[in-house]
């Protein structure tokens, strides 16, 4: 995991490996075509994550050299505005409305991390949230009410309540969270835990609650949860890919063999294919999820450091940040 490239989340999981002993709106089909690399847009100085609008008009990515949010209009593929924050922020959420921008950083509390609130329109920050040490992942539920942030050193993911901009709780896990998903329906959140043997568990929204937690060989980096709600993809440090049964957290036939030192994973808006980031090779690894075999394998440059993947709702294009290169390398299908 010391390839994660943020900087306080690299910091912390390279300790955590030491400790373990190791280093919304209905989407139109896709092609069923690879994509390819197309263009390149500059953003700035080691940008890391990544997400997309609900409209799919806009890429908001985080800017770590520089401090700032870049704004990528995806129909001109150029960058057309942003708006300032930590050098310490990681992820980036937007609300189902596309109003705000949900921010983490890991030092404005101290030793402990927060999620700062951005007005999408105007860039201007509306909230600081007090969250737990390096939060490293964010994700908005489907109806906007809740936020839920995966903060790695305490062990434990924060639920922000979006209406009163308040944190309400902190769910401790016994792991050290390192990505998380919500289910499309909002019942249940999936954490991906960095420890050894790894961890997945799983949160009731509605209660929460920790309802189930399994053992995840190979320590994970990474997850993502099939539109249908039945599967989890599930990466580790080792490069290989699990398809896990979301109801009982048991994997599904044979791993899945990708590049090395895969980071993120993300499923397309069809369910049809699955796409890793794999950081430590350059490329993105295509499968298919009829056969869970990967067909292809998109070369992203080399010494380009992929890092995270967004994709539009379209299902057309994907976009992916290239720390080392200082752009966003879009993939079209």
């Amino acid at each position: 995991m010391s390839i994660l490239t943020f900087r306080a989340v690299r910091f912390a999981l390279a300790a955590l490996l030491a400790l373990a002993g190791a280093l919304v709106a209905p989407a139109t089909a896709a092609p069923d075509t690879a994509p390819a690399p197309t263009a390149t847009v500059q953003v700035g100085d080691s940008p890391y994550g990544i997400t997309m609008a609900p409209d799919g008009r806009h890429a908001y990515v985080v800017v770590t050299g520089t401090g700032r949010i870049a704004v990528i209009d995806t129909s001109t593929r150029t960058v057309v505005g942003g708006f300032g924050v930590s050098k310490d922020a990681g992820d980036v959420a937007i609300t189902p409305d596309g109003r705000h921008a949900y921010v983490t950083d890991d030092t404005s509390f101290s030793v402990n991390g927060a999620v700062n609130v951005y007005s999408t329109s105007t860039g201007k920050r509306t909230g600081t949230i007090g969250v737990g040490e390096v939060p490293s992942r964010i994700a908005i539920t489907p109806d906007g009410r809740h936020a839920y942030v995966a903060d790695t050193w305490s062990g434990s993911v924060a639920v922000i309540d979006t209406a009163t901009g308040t944190r309400t709780q902190e769910i401790k896990l016994g792991s050290n969270p390192v990505d998380l998903a919500i289910s499309p329906d909002g019942r249940r959140v999936y954490v991906a835990g960095f420890a050894n043997p790894g961890s997945l568990s799983v949160i009731d929204t509605a209660t929460g609650e920790v309802v189930g937690r399994y053992d995840i060989d190979n320590l994970p980096t990474g997850l993502a949860v099939t539109p249908d709600g039945r599967h989890l993809y599930v990466v580790d440090r080792w490069g290989t890919v699990k398809v896990v049964d979301a109801a009982t957290g048991k994997a599904t036939g044979s791993p899945v063999t990708v590049g090395e030192g895969p980071a993120a994973v993300v499923v397309s808006h069809d369910g049809r294919r699955a796409y890793v980031v794999n950081e430590q090779s350059d490329s993105v690894s295509v499968i298919d999820t009829r056969t869970n075999a990967v067909v292809d394998t998109i070369p992203t440059g080399t010494g380009t450091g992929p890092s995270r993947i967004a994709l539009t709702p379209d299902g057309h294009h994907a976009y992916v940040t290239l720390y080392y290169s200082d752009g966003v390398q879009v993939l079209d299908f």
